[in-house]
């Protein structure tokens, strides 16, 4: 190619991912209610947890002060005990249009003993915790407006209760890691990793709940009745039981989750650090949970996490994404992050050879389904995760080349809620919050280091020295 038509070939590449810019803003604007994010007008019409941080990771760059509302607006709904709900219920919906909505979870009452909110209606189960993460990204976008607002003095009171919670709560197996007490809470709601514990569950009777989620995407990418009546089972359940952790029957050990938070105790040494405190206690404990995950949760055999069912014991064989994402963290061993990357890259899940986007499942798993939710279709979320952690643990052709394929779908698909991992074919939702919100941020690390890796500093995921310096 001589050197005019590498001219117009990189004129060209500019204006796409300009072109994506806008769009994915458009979207952003769309979904804002004035004090959040929706991640979907019409599917999901509130504001939920690991959605909001992930938005706010992308908002960052455009409108750093909506991203510090975005968070700020989800603590605030932060239960007494630490917890933060996995939904906040915007009061000017239509109680009919989402369900299980704040009739059904009734945290006024059945949270009352856990110090739920009055002023405020949500849910009574969490979400993965990415907040810590995502509010040291956003301080990082404009540390002048932060600092001028407190924004980082307001939310990490906040950001350590909701730590302690977890950490203190939801040990459930005794062993140094977070267990989740339903499959909502982990966020990769309908995974087939979930089909052995939930099988011991007694669905609520058909009946008896009104699936809104049908009225808004196909019966076939949504999960079957069964498993819905045992989510809702599970919930009421653990409502009736006013939300006390330790007592149902289905309590699981997440990889992902457990990263997550890894993840987030770096970001929260930082965020102390920031503020005069600190931060050692913090990174001494990320690392202890990174031993544990690693003690509890490897699987030599499997060449990746697994998740562990306390109430059935021991691992369960079944390979979801969720157990690639430890991939992230900073300290894992090479000696694990090595076989992470053949699982990722090999016949499991194919990136780069059978997959544009990583599935959600193993392809070889008898359950897999390139289009029902979480049972196979690649989720945004989970593709930039994987992005990242790829970069860190040198592998930046791999990295590079999942970079493209989740900024050309997301576009190409009108920012999709998930894909089939095959095609690209968009499914779900469209004009998605978070799709829209890390294209922007993948967009704007394009922008600013082409083709170089993000370096080992900060939370061991991001480059937190020069955040906020290119808002392209």
């Amino acid at each position: 190619m001589d050197r005019t038509a590498q001219l117009i070939a990189r004129a060209a590449q500019h204006e796409s991912r300009c072109r994506l810019c806008s769009r994915a803003a458009r979207v952003l604007d769309a979904n804002w209610t004035g004090s959040s994010t929706v991640p979907s007008r019409r599917l999901y019409p509130h504001q939920w947890s690991w959605d909001s941080a992930f938005i706010a990771i992308g908002l960052r760059h455009l409108w750093p002060l909506r991203a510090q509302t975005e968070l700020e607006t989800l603590l605030a709904a932060q239960w007494a005990d630490g917890r933060v709900p996995h939904i906040v219920f915007n009061p000017s919906v239509p109680p009919g249009a989402y369900f299980p909505g704040p009739g059904f979870w009734r945290s006024a009452t059945a949270g009352r003993a856990a110090g739920a909110p009055r002023t405020v209606q949500t849910s009574g189960i969490v979400q993965p915790p990415v907040h810590a993460l995502a509010a040291w990204l956003v301080h990082r976008a404009d540390p002048g407006l932060s600092a001028a607002r407190g924004f980082l003095a307001r939310v990490y009171p906040r950001l350590a209760a909701w730590h302690r919670y977890l950490l203190h709560r939801r040990d459930l197996g005794g062993g140094g890691l977070v267990c989740v007490v339903h499959p909502w809470e982990q966020g990769m709601d309908n995974s087939p990793c979930w089909d052995a514990p939930l099988a011991r569950i007694t669905p609520a009777p058909a009946r008896s709940f009104r699936r809104a989620d049908l009225d808004h995407g196909a019966p076939e990418d949504r999960p079957t009745d069964l498993d819905y009546g045992r989510y809702v089972r599970l919930a009421a359940d653990y409502r009736d039981a006013g939300y006390a952790d330790g007592h149902g029957e289905f309590a699981v050990e997440d990889p992902a989750f457990n990263a997550l938070l890894v993840a987030s105790e770096h970001a929260l040494a930082l965020i102390a650090s920031e503020l005069g405190a600190t931060a050692t206690a913090r990174h001494a404990r990320a690392e202890r949970l990174t031993a544990a995950l690693v003690d509890r949760l490897w699987s030599p055999e499997a060449g990746m996490f697994l998740c562990r069912d306390l109430r059935g014991g021991g691992l369960l064989p079944e390979r979801g994404v969720a157990g690639l994402v430890p991939l992230l963290l900073p300290s894992l061993p090479r000696e694990l992050a090595a076989p992470l990357v053949r699982t990722l890259t090999g016949p499991h899940f194919g990136l780069g050879s059978r997959t544009r986007l990583v599935p959600s499942y193993d392809l070889l798993g008898e359950a897999f389904d390139p289009h029902r939710y979480w049972r196979g279709p690649a989720w945004f979320n989970t593709g930039w995760l994987l992005e990242r952690g790829l970069r860190l643990h040198g592998e930046p052709a791999t990295a590079d080349a999942l970079r493209g394929a989740l900024l050309e779908l997301a576009e190409a698909t009108g920012f999709a809620e998930y894909v089939d991992p095959f095609t690209g074919e968009a499914c779900g939702a469209s004009g998605f919050g978070w799709t829209a919100a890390l294209a922007l941020d993948l967009h704007q690390e394009l922008l600013k280091r082409p083709s170089q890796g993000v370096s080992k500093t900060g939370t061991g995921t991001f480059d937190t020295s020069d955040e906020g310096r290119d808002r392209g």
